[in-house]
């Protein structure tokens, strides 16, 4: 299968469980879970339920197992784009081509959808996950790469750093965080949700990491060369705001070799899997994206 019929593949089945397992507009509070199903339907590769089902599908686990680990890892990662949207953060009006859900449904509404999709991430993994044994060790991988060791640590880490002296140090520090972690986590959640072994586990793991430091290094240089049309998002907000990002700190070119060299390491990685094919061409994917 090519990676772009995987993703297509991915992005079907995730939509149609998240669908499954969201509450329905017409339940009350409605306009919670109308805001909720816009957040999370308004587009998106779903690229970490994409590195979870490949990652349990190179260990030879199967949709079933790997589906809620993937649609706790969007929820969660759509949790965070919307506080991230928020006036007090990064203050953007345009998320995946269309309003932001602040813009949408008011600045409350918006606090509050995340709030329900990040609660609701666990409530599924817990409840939906056929191997019960693997269930703590989601929610703990889940748990970790959301909180203040990772994604909301990153966070808030950027924040303080807007504005300060270039550090090639900290900016890795906080994509390591901010971003990178999730991406661990998808990884490591695939494999869990498969019953893999601990070597199999690190070999995930470092995947992961240096896939998510990667991804956003790719994601700082479109910030600067891509436009809102092709990104879905608005572009030079991180020069405006004088975010710590990889471009201000090493120029385009050496971001552009370190976000390759990153991608090397994820495949590297990967010789510890029986079958690592599609991962192996999510790293190439990662680096020569567009949006």
């Amino acid at each position: 299968m090519t990676l772009e019929a995987f993703l297509a593949e991915s992005k079907t089945l995730v939509d149609a469980a998240l669908d499954r397992w969201l509450p329905v507009a017409t339940e009350e509070p409605r306009r919670l879970h109308e805001t909720m199903r816009y957040a999370l339907f308004a587009g998106g590769k779903r690229l970490r339920p994409a590195i979870a089902r490949a990652a349990a599908a190179a260990l030879g686990g199967t949709d079933a197992e790997v589906l809620p680990a993937a649609c706790a890892l969007e929820m969660l990662h759509t949790y965070s784009l919307i506080h991230d949207d928020l006036p007090a953060i990064d203050d953007d009006d345009l998320r995946r081509g269309q309003p932001t859900c602040h813009v949408r449904y008011g600045d409350a509404t918006a606090i509050l959808a995340g709030d329900a999709l990040q609660t609701h991430a666990f409530l599924v993994l817990a409840r939906e996950t056929p191997r019960r044994a693997a269930v703590a060790d989601l929610v703990l991988a889940l748990a970790e790469a959301a909180g203040t060791g990772g994604m909301v640590g990153g966070e808030m880490v950027d924040i303080e750093a807007e504005g300060g002296e270039p550090s090639l140090a900290r900016v890795e520090w906080i994509h390591l965080k901010k971003t990178a972690a999730l991406f661990r986590a998808s990884a490591v959640m695939g494999g869990l949700a498969a019953g893999a072994g601990p070597a199999q586990l690190e070999a995930l793991g470092t995947f992961g990491t240096s896939l998510g430091l990667a991804f956003q290094i790719v994601d700082d240089v479109l910030d600067e060369t891509g436009d809102a049309a092709t990104l879905g998002k608005s572009p030079g907000k991180d020069r405006a705001a004088r975010k710590m990002s990889y471009p201000a700190v090493a120029g385009i070119e050496e971001s552009r070799r370190r976000a390759r060299a990153c991608a090397d390491e994820a495949q590297a990685a990967l010789r510890a899997l029986p079958d690592s094919a599609i991962l192996a061409q999510l790293a190439d994917f990662t680096v020569t994206r567009l949006s």
